[in-house]
């Protein structure tokens, strides 16, 4: 009887221990989704924000920081949240941005990966500053900044992604020297932006280095207004001209033949001015322009060699299959090519950036923000 009744105490206990090991596990802000995830690749989770949420995390396992500049967040600026952030930090961390103006720069460190900035896409939610390339540095008195160090947002980190949010640099050019002011730098290995809105005047968008994509999102400028030497795919996106006369929309940067170079699949091109929609930043800049609806606002020529003829040699100016009135012209430069569908097919989706090495995103699927308090 003794040795019964042992055996059903042991049973219960080894039930009680199973119970407390799956309550621990399911509470724990690194177990059940986190424990399997992969964070070699950026998914919707992790653009995800609903209203399971607590305090600390999103109720899937990962960790969140809350922003919010009436003091009821973990911080009450952008920059505090990513300093709250551990350094050499293993996985994924929401920063939720509530609404609001954010006057500030925020930096985000190559050895701070796996960061989203997360704002609610029904309220505005801006981070702001107007830096311009000619203020002095004020680490240095008598230089000037540059235009790299002008960002609103740096992004040096891996595995970066945002997504209801505003990123402006408030600079107007004026074609005044020093007038570059880039709202993001990009400058992380990959990155993934889905309705993100890039705001600024020249040099908006300074698409640096790394590989990165652009899902659905809204950048304005007037002067080479996405710019640099990243490998990146703009897709859906609306590209807004601002210029009153001339302008561009991109300047690609590339040194050498590699795989570098800006893709733009579906987008809208619209706005103002007689602008380029590519310029020879580098000798072997490379832009493709496919399946894309751009109103009258072209120059006809629609490319420039950056005043540097010997280059219409080596770079890799091409359109392929657009519509609207600033579409393919008879009046092209005779460098820029005219791609037939075989010709195009690498450029139309994530394989141009790798993204089957770093993308798990399902089609039939979106980030969702369920936060009914911001």
């Amino acid at each position: 009887m003794a040795s019964s009744s042992l055996r059903v105490v042991s049973i219960f206990m080894l039930c009680f221990a199973l119970f407390l090991a799956t309550a621990e596990a399911q509470l724990s802000p690194n177990a059940t989704n986190n424990a399997t995830r992969d964070y070699r690749y950026i998914t919707w989770q992790d653009l995800d924000f609903g209203i399971e949420a607590t305090r600390d995390t999103d109720g899937q396992g990962t960790r969140v920081i809350y922003v919010a500049k009436n003091g009821h967040g973990h911080s009450t600026t952008v920059q505090g949240a990513v300093d709250m952030v551990p350094e050499n930090n293993n996985e994924r961390v929401k920063i939720v941005i509530f609404a609001g103006t954010y006057n500030e720069r925020v930096y985000i460190p190559s050895n701070k990966p796996y960061i989203s900035f997360i704002g609610n896409p029904n309220y505005p939610t801006v981070i702001t500053n107007s830096t311009k390339a000619s203020d002095v540095d004020p680490r240095d008195p008598r230089r000037e900044l540059g235009t790299s160090r002008t960002a609103t947002v740096e992004v040096e980190g891996d595995y970066f992604a945002a997504t209801g949010i505003t990123i402006q640099n408030t600079v107007v050019a004026n074609g005044q020297l020093g007038a570059q002011a880039v709202a993001l730098r990009l400058a992380g290995e990959n990155a993934f932006l889905y309705n993100t809105r890039i705001l600024g005047s020249q040099d908006t968008l300074l698409d640096d280095r790394g590989k990165h994509y652009f899902y659905k999102c809204y950048i304005e400028g007037l002067v080479d207004f996405i710019c640099g030497e990243a490998q990146s795919l703009f897709q859906d996106c609306v590209l807004n001209s601002t210029a009153k006369s001339s302008g561009g929309i991109a300047a690609h940067h590339r040194e050498k033949n590699d795989s570098t170079g800006f893709s733009f699949v579906n987008c809208t091109i619209t706005g103002t001015g007689s602008i380029y929609l590519g310029r020879a930043w580098g000798p072997y800049s490379r832009t493709v322009y496919s399946h894309c609806h751009i109103d009258g606002i072209i120059n006809p020529v629609g490319w420039s060699d950056w005043n540097q003829p010997e280059r219409q040699k080596t770079v890799f100016f091409a359109e392929a299959q657009n519509r609207g009135r600033g579409s393919w012209s008879r009046r092209r430069v005779p460098y820029a090519k005219r791609l037939n569908p075989s010709q195009a097919q690498p450029f139309l989706d994530i394989n141009f950036v790798d993204g089957e090495q770093w993308l798990r995103l399902d089609e039939n699927t979106s980030p969702q923000f369920n936060c009914l308090c911001c």
